[in-house]
């Protein structure tokens, strides 16, 4: 892991109470020359915890702000944010064992393809011995590292989703963020026709782990599609032995190709795949499902495949598939937001996957 040698601090968004832009776990990075890396925000806070990062950095204290914009006459006061919400952001110098910590763990979860978990202390109150800054972390190999109260272990191992839990200690309270990191989400693609590309380099936005497989095993495919994590060439018949699929993958079949992707589905429908998407209309489908004695109605089948957005080019076809993909991973319609009702946010997908600016993040270090 590589370290840091200029000054720089790492900031978290750690509480939120209302509405806001990003959800806690949210991190950004600020260099003592004032680059960053990560958004806590729509640029609405940005310019603020900048100018608080260069302090910290110089006096090496940790801080925790707090921006409250419930007040109607908020609008005034500097930000303009608007938003009715209130965001507790943790900025601490990045140059210490704390933050390496958390890095190595954010590395591990990429590298791995497996979850870890982070707590964080946000709050103090009374004469306690933790401080702001505090972490505990749960490794992907099980083990747990940290420089905090052992009651606070437990619910390390047990979380499933991120949380915020005040804790009673000697002297007083604590309050901990507790992250749960998904490991990145994993895209396998069985096609390698032209409207392959723009799949790809959309998840690679999103910082997806995406492989694209050629069953027609065409050596020219490995060229076309070099941004892509993996590209595999082999048969239909075949790809059980070189495609690594779990129940956390999600699935595109896109081959174009009638007895490849009846062959593919003959493997793929009995899998316990997170997301199966097939391309081609309805009928061709139903016909494919007819063929291979498959129920005409599966739950993890998304076929057609995609989102009704109208979608015409190949790259609005990606934006649709890969919309779908993205609601179904984090248990939402895909409908339009002003017809939901409550928050739009939700503690079940604050981090549903290793987000882009983690990766971007992790190799700083």
């Amino acid at each position: 892991m590589k370290k840091m040698n200029d000054l720089a601090a790492l900031a978290t968004i750690v509480s939120v109470e209302g509405s806001s832009y990003r959800r806690p776990g949210a991190r950004m990075l600020i260099t003592e020359s004032g680059e960053t890396t990560g958004v806590l925000s729509g640029g609405c806070l940005e310019r603020d915890v900048c100018d608080r990062a260069q302090k910290v950095m110089r006096s090496g204290t940790p801080v925790v702000v707090r921006y409250d914009t419930t007040n109607k006459d908020d609008i005034v006061w500097g930000l303009g944010l608007g938003c009715s919400g209130i965001v507790d952001v943790l900025i601490e110098p990045a140059n210490t064992e704390r933050v390496a910590g958390v890095m190595q763990l954010l590395a591990e979860c990429a590298e791995r393809d497996a979850s870890g978990t982070v707590a964080t202390v946000f709050h103090v109150e009374g004469e306690v011995e933790t401080t702001i800054g505090a972490r505990a972390l749960l490794y992907p190999d099980g083990i747990i590292d940290g420089d905090f109260p052992p009651l606070i272990f437990d619910d390390l191992r047990k979380a499933t989703s991120s949380c915020v839990r005040r804790y009673e200690v000697a002297g007083g309270y604590i309050d901990v963020f507790i992250e749960v990191v998904q490991p990145r989400v994993r895209l396998v693609v069985f096609g390698a026709g032209p409207d392959v590309a723009p799949i790809v380099d959309l998840a690679q936005t999103l910082s997806w782990h995406t492989t694209v497989v050629d069953t027609s095993a065409r050596v020219s495919s490995r060229e076309r599609f070099t941004n892509a994590d993996a590209v595999l060439l082999c048969r239909p018949e075949d790809v059980m032995a070189h495609v690594n699929l779990s129940e956390r993958t999600s699935v595109v079949v896109m081959t174009h190709n009638y007895l490849h992707d009846a062959e593919l589905l003959r493997q793929l429908l009995p899998l316990p795949l997170r997301y199966l998407g097939c391309l081609g209309p309805r009928h061709r489908t139903e016909r494919l499902l007819t063929e291979l004695s498959a129920p005409a109605s599966l739950p993890h089948l998304h076929a057609p495949v995609g989102l009704d957005i109208g979608a015409e080019t190949a790259e609005e076809i990606a934006l649709s598939i890969v919309s779908e993909i993205k609601a179904v991973l984090s248990q939402r319609s895909g409908a339009q937001l002003r017809e939901r009702v409550g928050s739009i946010h939700g503690w079940s997908n604050l981090t549903p996957a290793f987000s882009r600016e983690a990766w971007e993040l992790a190799p700083s270090f």
